[in-house]
């Protein structure tokens, strides 16, 4: 019996190595110098499948583990050299002898890597960006899509043609709220960006909220191994800010692990001069001018994992957690009032001072599981969590000083806010290929966001520090949503024409509820979402497209909550818990010529958009910001856009946009109607320099005429941008430099004036900064990862 054990235990000891086998081999070319980075695939015998594969180290080393015994083809290449192939029957591990590739004979005795240029490319239903290996991607994911086409980021606010756009990340969303999606692009590395894709009709697979979709896509790689970044940069702007981060990828045949971590230190300055005329019946009754200055400090930490699992050749398994931590943001501002009358007999002045200490962290976590039928079939279930925690500890105080100092007083409170935020949501998705030209997708989406959120204020004597509690504006509001989607698409293609479409369906159900007033808000709606779009190549160098769609914008939950929030005495940002959802429909038709050029006329309508107002209370002197919803808002325009490639090493791209913006407000049971033409240009150049193209550059500059956003028109600004990048170290690393803001003309004024209504705003941002950046690879550099931040529409309106 013991002899029987132990040969088992022998024949189950080498049936384990068998299936853990290993071939290694050194690769070098004709003057025996090591190749770094050449790949190593290993097929099946008859070459028809890939098994594993490798790619080798700066010593031309390649390892491919984890094999059973068998006949196998092994094919090693590198750019610029002829590929060499070797048989080989594996029975233990073995070292294969050195192979050598020779430079190829097309090369004509030197190899010439043309540098992508980006390109931008108009199809149906989006513009297509290429950044990959620009200075652009050098930067921040934020620094692209300031130069992406159409793309205007104002003030960290996201816009394409008036609209917040959806992101995702390699066709899955950010999940994060509208006002961290900034932070958190402006805190992640653009480096393995390949391309930024601007869709204005998404497919119906797409939640109907997303509108206009911003798809960044990352580079992929099916070279195994491990891949490290580590990346810093230093901004000077009116103070100076900095961030560090580290990126690590780890792929093997079954596993595909990436983790990234980022940390931001942040202060950035912002001045604003307000002027109010506040009036009664048309009479002059006082005019005030207020100086602020606003500096917001924050120590942002951003971790994400990705973890993806190949069960086998049909099954995938998928986890994504994201988290975003905000121990410590200060916001801190200080102003200076004047008030006086036509005859200057009540002036007086007071200064106010309002800091703000938040925390609050972010935890987003999805599961994917991924089942592949056949080539032509393919089902995907996924599942998302969102757990959002928000503090905010506020203390506000104005001191006032009039012509007899014996009427000098003081006020002062305080405030504590809290909300709490948890999304579920699950979806499944089933595509078919009917056939090479015919595609069919469905699926159905369920998601429930539930919110409690509370505000008690406590004013303060500021003689005796005593604290009472201001009833009239403490409060509390709870938010439970659920929607319940379905959806089909088609898309078809044959010869010159091209034809998708698709249906969705949303059914809505939302109650709002405050228990300090006893207030119930209920909304329940079905509304349906159509989405169209067809091409027609007309001629061999000209094709026509037109397109349709149908999309809905909600309230984000905390414009719903009915708090009061104090900026100062006299200025309140409040909620407005009547708010109801925006319905869009956009229209398209243009033409693209030599797939360089692009006409396009479109028309748009937006009914109840949520804007958020300045409203001026004359009666109480109060300047009050609320979301409101808008009437009825028409815009058409036209746009031209080129995409020329001036030489092998330059290209630029031209943008203009010529557009007029109406619409209609409800105010005082009054309807009063605003109209604006307005002009919007975009011009980019990107040129590499040096003979090995290592030295890349990119100029954008964005320019619009006077504009109109709500009752408010804005004056013309300048968005300038200059980045440079260097790669050294072998290539392994990248210097960069960004200037922003050169000419310093990207500070807006604004005002509104009709009725009653008399104000005026300068914002002076701190967007004139200099950023130095540096980003070092180690590992395998030639390997791309499979990174994933996921995002859902519920979480893009916590804000």
């Amino acid at each position: 019996m013991n002899r029987f054990n132990f040969l088992l235990f022998l024949c189950i000891s080498v049936t384990g190595f068998a299936q853990d086998l290993t071939i290694s081999g050194q690769v070098v070319d004709s003057n025996n110098t090591p190749i770094a980075y050449a790949n190593a695939i290993l097929y099946n015998a008859d070459a028809s499948e890939i098994i594993s594969g490798s790619s080798t180290d700066d010593a031309g080393q390649y390892n491919i583990t984890s094999l059973q015994s068998g006949s196998y083809t092994l094919k090693v290449s590198y750019v610029g050299c002829d590929s060499k192939s070797q048989n080989i029957t594996l029975d233990s591990s073995q070292s294969v002898a050195t192979i050598i590739l020779s430079p190829s004979t097309e090369t004509l005795g030197e190899v010439t890597v043309n540098v992508k240029k980006p390109t931008f490319t108009k199809q149906v239903d989006r513009l297509v960006f290429n950044v990959e290996n620009t200075a652009l991607i050098e930067g921040t994911v934020l620094d692209v899509l300031k130069s992406t086409p159409g793309v205007l980021v104002m003030n960290g606010d996201i816009m394409v043609k008036n609209t917040n756009p959806t992101i995702y990340i390699n066709d899955r969303k950010v999940n994060l709220s509208a006002s961290e999606l900034s932070t958190l692009l402006d805190n992640s590395s653009a480096n393995s960006i390949q391309k930024v894709e601007v869709i204005t009709n998404p497919p119906a697979k797409y939640d109907a909220s997303s509108g206009v979709v911003l798809k960044i896509i990352m580079g992929k790689n099916l070279i195994m191994g491990y891949r490290g970044v580590v990346n810093t940069s230093y901004t000077q702007g009116v103070f100076p800010r900095y961030t560090g981060g580290l990126s690590q990828f780890y792929k093997t045949n079954k596993l595909n692990i990436n983790l990234n971590y980022n940390y931001k230190h942040s202060k950035v300055n912002r001045n604003n001069i307000e002027e109010i005329t506040y009036q009664n019946n048309d009479i002059f009754s006082q005019f005030w001018k207020t100086d602020l200055n606003r500096n917001t400090t924050s120590k942002t930490h951003n971790a994400n994992l990705n973890f993806d699992y190949f069960i086998d050749d049909n099954n995938t398994l998928s986890l994504t957690s994201n988290v975003l931590y905000l121990p410590y943001f200060d916001y801190n501002t200080k102003g200076n009032t004047v008030v006086n009358d036509l005859q200057g007999t009540d002036n007086y002045n007071f200064r106010s001072h309002n800091s703000s200490q938040d925390d609050k962290y972010n935890i987003g976590t999805d599961l994917d599981y991924k089942l592949k039928f056949t080539d032509q079939s393919k089902l995907s279930i996924n599942a998302h969590y969102t757990k959002y925690d928000y503090q905010r500890n506020q203390h506000v105080n104005s001191d006032y000083y009039f012509q007899d100092p014996t009427s000098d007083f003081s006020t002062g409170f305080k405030t504590l806010n809290n909300q709490t935020t948890e999304i579920l949501s699950s979806k499944l998705d089933y595509d078919l290929a009917l056939d090479d030209s015919a595609n069919l997708a469905m699926g159905i989406k369920m998601s429930n966001i539930k919110t409690y959120s509370d505000i008690t204020q406590f004013d303060i004597d500021q003689t005796t520090g005593n604290q009472t509690l201001n009833t009239a504006n403490t409060n509390a509001f709870d938010y439970d949503e659920s929607v319940f989607a379905g959806y089909i698409s088609y898309d078809k293609s044959w010869d010159k024409w091209s034809v998708s479409g698709g249906l969705r369906l949303e059914q809505t159900n939302i109650e709002g509820f405050s228990p300090e007033t006893n207030t119930t808000n209920i909304q329940d709606y079905l509304e349906w979402f159509p989405k169209f779009n067809i091409s027609w190549e007309a001629f061999d160098k000209a094709s026509l497209h037109a397109s349709f769609s149908r999309f809905i914008q909600r309230p984000k939950y905390t414009n719903l909550n009915p708090f009061n929030f104090f900026l100062n005495d006299n200025t309140i940002v409040t909620g407005n818990p009547d708010l109801r959802p925006s319905f869009t429909t956009y229209s398209t038709i243009g033409t693209t010529i030599n797939n360089s050029f692009t006409i396009e006329a479109y028309y748009k309508t937006i009914s109840n958009q949520i804007v958020e107002l300045p409203i001026q209370d004359n009666a109480a002197n109060l300047f009050v910001f609320s979301p409101t919803n808008i009437k009825s808002i028409n815009e058409y325009g036209l746009d031209f856009l080129a995409d020329l490639y001036i030489s092998n090493k330059y290209s630029v791209y031209f943008l203009n946009s010529i557009y007029n913006h109406d619409l209609d407000v409800d105010y005082n049971n009054q309807t009063y109607n605003f109209n604006q033409w307005i002009n919007y240009s975009e011009l980019s150049s990107s040129f590499s320099m040096l003979k090995d193209n290592s030295l890349s550059v990119n100029l954008s500059l964005a320019y619009s005429t006077k504009f109109l956003q709500g009752t408010v028109f804005g004056d013309s600004f300048l968005f300038s941008n200059l980045s440079l990048s260097k790669k050294v170290l072998n290539n392994k690393g990248s210097v960069s430099l960004m200037f922003s803001d050169i000419p310093n003309l990207q500070d807006i004024g604004s005002r509104s004036r009709f009725a009653n209504q008399n104000n005026y705003v300068f914002h002076d941002l701190d967007t004139r900064y200099v950023k130095l950046g540096f980003s070092y690879k180690f590992g395998n550099t030639t390997l791309q990862t499979n990174q994933n931040t996921k995002s859902h529409t519920e979480r893009n309106r916590l804000k």
